[in-house]
């Protein structure tokens, strides 16, 4: 460049100077312009981005409104009952109500049937059974029922427990009726021969005698049901296999009625779970099956023999639960029936939702 200063004339020199400052002021505006022009493709292409990332959150909404929806019409389908019914409890009656019902509010009813009315399972069957029980979508949703004893679905990691139902008895009740049962059957099957068919000796002359049939430990089977498959639940007279029973009455069933309280049990069942007990309180009042197995040959027992049982430490525990299950079914039902004119019907919902927040 000083070299051509030197060689050039002034004129020229400033000519060159001007060209130059031109050409560079051209330059930089097109790279400004240029500059512009690549902001305004970022921009534009930012702005379509983000309407792309607004329309997958819309999509998405939908599709999770939709399997919520679908979802939430899944969950009824996926309620299984466990019934582990306690023997001589009005449980074939009551379980003859589910089987009517399941035809027409569509849920399958599966009887639990164990070697030897065998409450208590292997550690490889309990597997299996809360395998089937969550896994079987087939069955699904169900009512199962057995003489099964009270099983904890959480020791097995399910995420989704059965919902757990039962009838207890007053204990006495309960084993003068297994002790005729086993004598003179009942007018369910009344040409099945039983176990003790053929043995006429009453409930009172068992009991007089000392018989093992109307033993005191004959009496220890609702605590066990409800404790459960510990072993302690099966040791009589366990003061702990008492305190589990009742913290799993009141913590794992959702209802538990009585046997001399059926059709409110029967009631609010209806009221509680009517995808499965849709009519079953008008079944349970009109139904020839209500009532179904009377034990044959039954004689109630003597205010003697009754005194002599109520006299052994296993009464007083089993009835003890058996009050307590008594006070819980009163207090439930106390909060969801009321009686008018001799009939029973159901509150209400006394609930509902206010200062409902953001507002829209």
């Amino acid at each position: 460049m000083g070299l051509l200063r030197v060689m050039m004339p002034p004129k020229l020199q400033l000519l060159a100077l001007l060209a130059f400052a031109v050409a560079m002021f051209f330059l930089e505006n097109q790279i400004q312009k240029l500059e512009e022009s690549r902001g305004k493709l970022e921009r534009a292409i930012a702005r379509h981005e983000v309407r792309e990332i607004e329309q997958r959150h819309t999509q998405d909404g939908l599709r999770e409104r939709d399997s919520s929806a679908s979802s939430l019409s899944d969950s009824e389908d996926d309620v299984v009952i466990i019934y582990n019914r306690v023997p001589k409890t009005a449980s074939t009656s009551f379980t003859n109500i589910a089987y009517d019902l399941c035809g027409k509010n569509h849920y399958h009813v599966l009887h639990i049937n164990t070697t030897k009315n065998n409450p208590v399972m292997s550690i490889q069957d309990q597997v299996r059974f809360v395998k089937n029980v969550t896994e079987w979508r087939e069955m699904k949703p169900a009512f199962y029922h057995g003489h099964v004893s009270f099983l904890d679905f959480t020791k097995f990691g399910v995420k989704r427990k059965p919902i757990y139902i039962n009838v207890i008895r007053d204990p006495i009740e309960r084993l003068v009726s297994y002790y005729y049962f086993l004598r003179f059957g009942d007018d369910y099957r009344p040409g099945l021969r039983r176990r003790k068919q053929g043995d006429k000796k009453t409930f009172d002359e068992c009991v007089s005698a000392g018989g093992s049939d109307c033993a005191p430990e004959k009496l220890w089977l609702q605590i066990p049901f409800f404790c459960g498959h510990y072993s302690e639940c099966w040791n009589v007279g366990s003061q702990w296999a008492l305190e589990q029973a009742k913290y799993n009455l009141v913590n794992e069933y959702m209802l538990v009625g009585v046997t001399e309280e059926l059709e409110d049990f029967v009631m609010m069942l209806e009221a509680a779970l009517p995808r499965f007990f849709r009519g079953a309180t008008e079944l349970y009042k009109t139904g020839k099956k209500s009532h179904l197995r009377k034990t044959s040959e039954k004689k109630p027992p003597t205010k003697e023999s009754i005194a002599k049982l109520q006299q052994s430490a296993i009464w007083k525990m089993e009835n003890e639960f058996y009050e307590f299950a008594l006070e819980q079914f009163q207090f439930v039902r106390a909060h969801a029936v009321r009686e008018k004119d001799g009939e029973l019907y159901l509150l209400a919902q006394n609930f509902f939702y206010e200062k409902i927040y953001p507002k829209n």
